[in-house]
């Protein structure tokens, strides 16, 4: 949230998220100590929930977790990635199709305002929304494809892998390299993205924590198990 996110980043002190209606996502410094954890909990407020990417280190006594995700991040190693005819570019106004897609199909994160973080292709069908894939997370030099979905109606058709490509030569056009993240649970994703020349650059872990209620609570570390 430092780089082309910048304008999204709502900040205090070393801690970023990105509003509530964009994406979950908070980020803290490499080795947060007490005071960020404090800040963080500021910015969020008591009782609400964060979400940490590529979190390694220590909850603070008193958090309660709400989920912890083993994940893999893979980047683009050789992707055939072209442009789409059938695809079309997503904006605001398909934004209620969009989270109907989404809540039907459970792609990840997806909230009112994800729109704006970068280019969502669809493929419509008799005018009505049957996949979609766009970027997400944006750090300088890279964009990371998310929100890959296809109605179950319409599934083995090969429509995620054509909007993947597509999304990601849109990607390559401005000189970035594309990436994306998976559980690493879900060995039939990962299959599928590295046989179209996605590899694995490292493995990483989602975490969920909730502010204490009382802000006055512990705030010793706890280990992430």
């Amino acid at each position: 949230m430092t780089g082309p996110h910048a304008l999204f980043a709502e900040r205090r002190g070393r801690v970023l998220r990105y509003p509530v209606d964009v994406s979950p996502w908070s980020a803290l410094p490499d080795e947060p100590d007490a005071d960020d954890w404090a800040d963080l909990a500021a910015l969020a407020g008591p009782g609400a929930e964060v979400s940490l990417a590529a979190f390694h280190g220590q909850v603070p006594a008193g958090w309660g977790m709400t989920f912890q995700v083993e994940g893999v991040q893979l980047v683009d190693d050789g992707l055939a990635a072209a442009p789409e005819p059938q695809a079309v570019r997503l904006g605001p106004a398909d934004v209620p199709e969009m989270l109907d897609l989404v809540a039907r199909t459970q792609p990840g994160p997806f909230l009112p305002r994800t729109v704006e973080l970068g280019t969502y292709l669809g493929i419509r069908r008799d005018g009505a929304l049957i996949a979609m894939a766009g970027e997400r997370l944006h750090p300088p030099g890279w964009t990371e494809i998310s929100a890959v979905c296809t109605d179950p109606a319409f599934r083995g058709e090969g429509l995620a892998t054509r909007l993947i490509l597509a999304v990601a030569h849109g990607i390559r056009e401005r000189g970035e390299t594309p990436f994306l993240h998976a559980s690493a649970q879900n060995t039939h994703a990962i299959r599928l993205y590295e046989s179209l020349g996605f590899r694995l650059r490292r493995r990483t872990t989602f975490l969920g924590a909730r502010v204490p209620e009382h802000l006055t609570d512990g705030l010793a570390a706890v280990p992430v198990s």
